[in-house]
């Protein structure tokens, strides 16, 4: 009787087999075509946000990368006195205003002796202990950007970075930056 329970139990582990087979199989073919419905339905919706916003994304990206490398003057060096108490303490330095493109430079070149005047009337308000900090000399950036742009009539936003629907709408400040190219306290 054991060789024929032995003959029994053999066919019948060999359904079992198939049946597991058929199961893993159902389950590989299901999680296939749900991926597949999911990727459809990914791509479907990323198509009808590019027909939405396409025009206005490609139109700011465009925007936002710079046609041409940034074009960069050079202004004299200028000595300065701070206003510290008595006086005596000054500040020699030395700016480079890295601009947009160099058609801006030219434009600049005009107005330069407001420019300078502007710059060094900002700086001798300045006390020494200002200008020897870190957050002092990116104040003194933001200022100077500030009234270049105020000289050259360019919008500038406001220092929470917050613009209003107007400013949005009007072409960047082709003032990129403030570089100090020297900056020595005496």
């Amino acid at each position: 009787m054991s060789a024929a329970a032995t003959a029994n139990a053999a066919p019948a582990d060999k359904p079992k087999s198939k049946k597991l087979l058929f199961i893993i199989l159902g389950v590989v073919l299901v999680a296939l075509i749900g991926a597949g419905a999911a990727l459809f339905i990914l791509m479907k919706n990323t198509a009808q946000d590019e027909d939405e916003y396409g025009d206005d994304a490609q139109t700011s990206q465009a925007e936002e990368r710079p046609k041409t490398p940034p074009a960069f003057l050079p202004l004299e060096n200028m000595v300065v006195n701070l206003a510290d108490a008595g006086g005596n303490r000054f500040v020699q330095i030395g700016i480079t205003l890295q601009l947009q493109d160099a058609k801006t430079g030219e434009d600049m070149k005009a107005y330069m002796p407001s420019i300078r005047s502007a710059i060094l009337m900002l700086i001798s308000q300045r006390t020494s202990e200002e200008v020897l900090q870190l957050e002092g000399k990116n104040r003194l950036s933001a200022d100077i950007i500030r009234e270049i742009s105020d000289i050259m009539g360019y919008e500038y936003g406001d220092e929470a970075g917050e613009r209003s629907e107007r400013r949005r709408r009007a072409p960047p400040n082709p003032v990129q930056a403030v570089l100090f190219s020297s900056f020595i306290v005496q």
